[in-house]
């Protein structure tokens, strides 16, 4: 999925939002792995003022999109906005922290209250993303180690969100075809 955060960044503070790239990405794949339907218009009201009223910008239209398909995509392509690897560590760590206070929010707000309540290894995925929310860089570490670290940690949440989004398939069919209720 191509994504350029600066673009995404420059787009939101154009629109006043309510949070930075990497947690409205974050939050708009939380969304996306708890709730069916999740529209572009539902992620624009909940990172926006007054919902984005007005024209929909391009990139954040585009990012939607492009986030939708690789969660959905069998290709493994889902991939965290966060700032490119040219820019400081500290960055791009509190963008991984935002991110998945982004997430944490999304998926909370759209049906998952209570993770322990999910399936399989999902409690302890949700956790682990709490911990990450609380992740600095080391100072005592060298630059290769919190490098090294920081990967690690991107690529667990990578896949642990891939994981979520699947696990979580069925809850998303159950919104959009509700049961109809039993007569006894």
């Amino acid at each position: 999925m191509t994504r350029d955060y600066v673009e995404i960044q420059r787009s939101l503070m154009a629109s006043h939002a309510l949070t930075d790239p990497s947690e409205a990405h974050g939050t708009l794949a939380g969304a996306l792995c708890a709730a069916a339907p999740y529209r572009l218009e539902d992620w624009l009201a909940e990172i926006l003022p007054e919902g984005g009223a007005g024209q929909i910008d391009p990139a954040l239209a585009t990012l939607y999109a492009a986030t939708v398909e690789a969660l959905h995509g069998s290709d493994l392509d889902f991939d965290l906005l966060i700032p490119d690897d040219d820019r400081p560590i500290e960055e791009r760590t509190r963008a991984l922290t935002a991110w998945c206070t982004g997430f944490l929010y999304g998926l909370g707000t759209n049906g998952v209250a209570d993770p322990q309540r999910l399936p399989g290894d999902l409690p302890e995925i949700v956790r682990d993303l709490g911990e990450i929310t609380r992740a600095g860089v080391d100072a005592s570490d060298s630059p290769e180690a919190n490098e090294s670290a920081l990967a690690e940690l991107v690529e667990f949440v990578r896949v642990g969100v891939q994981m979520v989004f699947d696990e979580l398939e069925t809850l998303r069919d159950r919104q959009q075809h509700p049961r109809p209720p039993s007569l006894h």
